[in-house]
């Protein structure tokens, strides 16, 4: 004798289709809260680089404003006072200088280093989670 099931086609090892839904749903919305929780992570990540490079940007422009200072204190001591005076802020002022290269290399390696300032990893598993669900969905 043939059962209810087995009469509209299904076996008893099949789930119905409103059952096969909501798991669907369900593990849809986890993926997603997944792909965003490593969204965050990876933009907070990428935040962290852009402000230590920002931070060496502005350490930077500091030691740059301390170098013109200096420049400018040269020049007036140049004019004022015999050579040694001015020799020693000119030393003083490459010194300086040499700080300002070195922080602004500094701060543009960092910067370049978090470019671009997009979560690539999630968009990639995104993209990956896309295409897995659109070949399910074709069988």
């Amino acid at each position: 004798m043939n059962s209810p099931d087995t009469r509209r086609g299904q076996s008893s090892s099949q789930e119905p289709v409103g059952e096969l839904v909501q798991r669907a749903s369900q593990q849809l919305a986890e993926l997603v809260r997944g792909e965003i929780r490593l969204a965050q992570a990876e933009m907070k990540q990428k935040g962290r680089l852009y402000g230590k490079g920002g931070g060496l940007f502005g350490g930077a422009g500091l030691v740059g404003f301390l170098t013109l200072q200096a420049l400018v204190a040269a020049a007036i001591a140049a004019l004022a006072v015999p050579l040694p005076v001015w020799a020693a802020a000119l030393i003083v002022t490459a010194v300086l200088g040499a700080i300002t290269a070195v922080l602004a290399l500094a701060g543009k390696k960092e910067v370049g280093r978090a470019a671009p300032p997009a979560p690539e990893r999630t968009i990639d598993s995104v993209k990956a989670d896309v295409a897995t669900i659109k070949e399910s969905a074709q069988r």
